[in-house]
């Protein structure tokens, strides 16, 4: 199955660090950000649970619950928690679910149907495509996905700045251009006329017709 923007994110029940969750009961009406790994006690993802657990507050502050998600079993994520304090210099205070079955892998279209359905005796390599973020908003519909590479640590500073650009669009008429960030400038949605934008955003810029500029909206 072949996830996209907008689909429904499958809902599962797993095993996690803090004890078994049904997913939806689990995010409630809050944001949540699922971020996989192949493999426990790899170096590139210590790095990235770390980076999550330092930044976890700031999720909290958007409504967002983070969970981690990795094929190796619960026992290990939580011996691997300690490697990742040590390295990292922060707790990791947010769910890692264990995925021994390969059955979320599976569900969120990162491994293939075919793909087995046990995490022992598999290497990073043959786990590779479970690189990847879910941005999935209160309405349990996928708002982002982004895949890496296992050589490439994510930047989860822009998965924040991603959050609010889609909180901003879901609440106002507008969009966000390249690079922007909390406090820039906004794009004027196209449904919104020139006379509703003159009473939305007074004093709007018209870089070209089909491009006007406004303040952020508070």
């Amino acid at each position: 199955m072949s996830l996209r923007i907008n689909d429904i994110a499958p809902d599962f029940t797993a095993q996690t660090t803090q004890g078994p969750i049904h997913f939806h009961e689990w995010i409630g009406d809050n944001w949540a950000v699922l971020f996989s790994h192949p493999k426990d006690f790899t170096p590139v993802c210590t790095t990235e649970l770390g980076a999550v657990a330092a930044l976890e507050k700031q999720f909290a502050a958007r409504g967002a619950k983070v969970i981690g998600l990795s094929v190796d079993p619960v026992e290990s994520h939580s011996s691997w928690s300690k490697d990742i304090e040590d390295v990292s210099g922060h707790a990791v205070n947010y769910p890692i679910i264990g995925d021994t079955e390969l059955k979320v892998a599976k569900l969120y279209d990162m491994l293939q149907a075919d793909a087995g359905d046990s995490s022992e005796g598999r290497t990073p390599a043959q786990n590779a495509p479970v690189r990847t973020v879910f941005v999935i908003g209160p309405d349990k519909r996928i708002k982002l996905t982004i895949a890496y590479p296992m050589s490439t640590g994510r930047n989860f500073d822009e998965i924040v700045r991603v959050l609010d650009s889609i909180q901003l669009t879901a609440k106002h008429r507008v969009s966000t251009p390249a690079n922007w960030k909390q406090g820039d400038d906004i794009i004027i949605g196209g449904a919104v006329s020139n006379e509703e934008a003159d009473k939305i955003f007074p004093g709007y810029k018209t870089v070209k017709p089909y491009l006007r500029t406004a303040a952020q909206p508070k």
